[in-house]
């Protein structure tokens, strides 16, 4: 009898650490996906945090009334992609139910954090979007990112399958378009 209850005390223990997680969420909690690359999270404190992904450049949303309404097949081609990363950032985000793990490694100059992201399982999402084609390694930063090799990895595999941008011949990188249109 002692030792059925002491294997029930156990099982009960063990069972309610499985499920404090789901009581006690890990992580920070995303409150919205700015854009391909850059989200806003609660921290365990409360405090908002902005958050640009270390590591990768996404394609550009549009940001201005001008740019919603441009016809430019260059902003348009920018702004689809820009689209596709910014909903599969979401999809990820909902996948791993709002939580996500930072490893920050900086911050930019407009006061975000810079960090690697990885969803409680440990997804690394940077590593997704890169293979997917829908963000593109940021080599100007890769010596802050801890996983660089990760990341480069994931970029030459969506090069050689020719997956997201690296399908499209008119797309322009990121910054390329950031330089030129902004």
């Amino acid at each position: 009898m002692k030792q059925t209850l002491i294997w029930l005390c156990a099982a009960t223990l063990i069972f309610g650490l499985i499920g404090c997680d789901r009581i006690f969420p890990s992580g920070d909690s995303v409150q919205k996906v700015s854009d391909g690359d850059t989200i806003a999270v609660k921290d365990a404190k409360g405090d908002k945090i902005n958050v640009r992904f270390a590591c990768v450049d996404a394609p550009e949303i549009p940001h201005s009334k001008k740019e919603k309404e441009s016809k430019s097949s260059v902003f348009r081609n920018q702004f689809d992609w820009g689209a596709k990363a910014q909903e599969r950032v979401q999809e990820l985000v909902k996948q791993g139910g709002d939580r996500v793990k930072l490893n920050i490694t900086d911050s930019d100059r407009y006061g975000r954090k810079v960090a690697e992201i990885r969803l409680r399982d440990g997804t690394f999402i940077q590593e997704v979007l890169v293979r997917e084609g829908l963000a593109l390694v940021y080599r100007p930063y890769l010596n802050k990112c801890p996983s660089r090799n990760i990341i480069e990895q994931a970029e030459t595999q969506a090069k050689n399958s020719r997956r997201g941008v690296w399908s499209d011949a008119k797309f322009v990188k990121p910054w390329e378009y950031r330089s030129l249109y902004k």
